[in-house]
């Protein structure tokens, strides 16, 4: 079973992209989100990767940039009714730790957001994922008639330059596919620091533009 690949970046698809190891190209499917933090084609990658087996279509490869990535992805596949196609499109949207926040709160109205995932699947998505852990954020079931009251995570830069550009009209998968490539690279070019917010939607907005 492949855990992880390391190698070159030969192509970049709409779904998946090329990974050449050693001369061996491996396809890896990939959601939206981690194709749009990929580095260019010819540079180096590395990808966690989940390995599936179907007597259909043989094996097939899912990768990830972050193992939390992936380990919400394998929790999401646990669930009835949920196949890779909509573990990928939750993830798109709400990121391990945007998902444990839904999950928390009981929005399933969030993870509705995710194409091809309707309203009674992301209820049972919801109420199955509670007390799962969720790459590092988990959210343990309460006791039988214990009301407990659970702040949603505090508001990230990556959250809130997405809510802008999402009131601009911006898609949401472009709007955080444009989010972490502006990030990579203000944080390439500030040598690690954190971006402040304007400076992360201006430059998203210059992805968007390219």
């Amino acid at each position: 079973m492949i855990g992880r690949l390391r190698g070159v970046l030969a192509e970049v698809g709409e779904a998946e992209c090329l990974i050449d190891c050693a001369g061996v190209g491996y396809v890896v499917s990939c959601g939206a989100r981690t194709l749009g933090r990929l580095p260019a084609p010819g540079d180096e990658a590395t990808v966690h990767v989940h390995s599936q087996w179907s007597e259909d279509a043989g094996p097939r490869l899912y990768g990830f940039l972050t193992r939390d990535e992936r380990r919400a992805f394998t929790t999401l596949l646990a669930i009835q009714g949920v196949g890779p196609k909509a573990a990928l499109a939750v993830l798109d949207v709400l990121p391990p730790g945007e998902l444990a926040g839904a999950v928390a709160r009981e929005d399933k109205a969030a993870v509705a957001r995710a194409n091809g995932v309707g309203p009674k699947l992301a209820l049972r998505i919801v109420t199955e994922l509670k007390g799962k852990p969720l790459g590092d954020v988990s959210f343990a079931p309460t006791a039988p008639g214990m009301h407990v009251e659970i702040a949603p995570p505090p508001p990230s830069i990556t959250g809130e330059a997405v809510s802008a550009l999402l009131g601009l009209g911006v898609a949401e998968v472009n709007a955080r596919r444009a989010v972490d490539q502006a990030l990579i690279r203000l944080e390439s070019k500030n040598g690690g620091d954190e971006a402040e917010l304007p400076a992360v939607i201006r430059a998203a907005l210059q992805e968007l533009g390219r």
